[in-house]
């Protein structure tokens, strides 16, 4: 995975911005957009990764486009049902939503029946954020490093619970391959998102997550929570004193998600290089950078067309399905 811009040639450009010839009134509604506001489906709980980086986005959007761009949370089935209410949606240009690694690549390794293929029925816009994972642990649990964690899990074998975003989020599937590289054992409870895990972690319902540093920092500084791997190469400026997977004794394990805009097959190109136009000016506004990176631990990425961001998600549907399926988790 690489999470350089990738920057279209000329020619990929002109494609994306002539399009195909259109019946007249398409073209006219095409040239008028935005005329109304723009939905954006989050298709998890409130207060999530995923909700935060759309709001973010969507603030700045709506000044950008000069039309509101309102998001809209319809959580469930690990991010797959508000996936694919978009799915069933217009493709006029009005209805997206912010999806992930987990509702794309990881639900096609997941899912023996899902309801929308991700690279038929999605056509993609941009990515917006990479989000590199780190581990959280209940204070309660008395482990200050990962090492320590790994030992009282191999103690007790399935007394632990973990909490995840859903079912096939990239929390669950991170906890699952942290418990298979460790040769350990945990239950997993699966939420609408990431907002009701931190809140069942507090009060001692779950016992670990994996998320982003943004949503785990301000509990770690009240000491509520420890967090005790970056599950990346490098060290987070969120968690700066986290250790990364290899320095706390596991190389080789790796976590993250990213989230990107995404609308219904058939929405004209036209109007999607338009939008992800707005959404790389979005991304390199300093305010808006600051939140997400700096105050988050979310990079933004941008720099990408539609053509490149198909370019990108087929890469981790290759990346990610055969180890999803040789992990042996399931969200049937």
């Amino acid at each position: 995975m690489t999470t350089e811009p990738l920057f279209p040639s000329r020619r990929l450009l002109l494609a994306g911005l002539s399009g195909t010839l259109a019946a007249p009134g398409v073209a006219r509604a095409q040239d008028n957009w935005p005329n109304r506001p723009i939905k954006v489906v989050v298709p998890f709980a409130a207060g999530g990764a995923t909700d935060v980086s759309a709001r973010v986005l969507a603030q700045k959007l709506t000044e950008i486009l000069g039309q509101p761009v309102v998001v809209e949370n319809r959580p469930g089935a690990g991010g797959t049902a508000g996936t694919d209410f978009v799915v069933k949606s217009a493709p006029d240009g009005y209805s997206f939503v912010m999806a992930s690694v987990s509702n794309t690549a990881l639900a096609m390794g997941l899912y023996a029946r899902l309801p929308y293929d991700p690279v038929r029925d999605l056509a993609p816009v941009a990515p917006c954020v990479l989000a590199p994972l780190a581990l959280a642990v209940r204070k309660e649990l008395n482990v200050s490093t990962l090492q320590e964690f790994i030992a009282l899990l191999r103690a007790n074998p399935g007394r632990y619970t973990y909490g995840s975003a859903g079912n096939g989020s990239s929390g669950h599937i991170s906890c699952v391959g942290l418990l298979q590289m460790t040769g350990t054992q945990a239950v997993h409870i699966p939420y609408r998102g990431s907002g009701p895990v931190f809140n069942d972690l507090l009060a001692g319902v779950v016992d670990f997550t994996i998320d982003i540093p943004g949503l785990i920092k301000p509990h770690a500084e009240t000491g509520a929570l420890r967090a005790l791997v970056m599950a990346t190469e490098r060290r987070s400026s969120v968690l700066p004193d986290v250790p990364t997977s290899a320095e706390a004794g596991l190389p080789g394990y790796k976590a993250y998600s990213w989230f990107g805009l995404f609308g219904p097959a058939g929405t004209p190109e036209p109007i999607r290089t338009r939008l992800a136009a707005a959404v790389n000016t979005a991304l390199t506004d300093p305010a808006v950078n600051a939140r997400l990176d700096n105050e988050m631990g979310m990079p933004p990425m941008p720099g990408y067309t539609p053509a490149r961001f198909a370019e990108f998600l087929r890469g981790e549907i290759d990346y990610w399905v055969p180890l999803v399926r040789a992990s042996g988790a399931r969200a049937d």
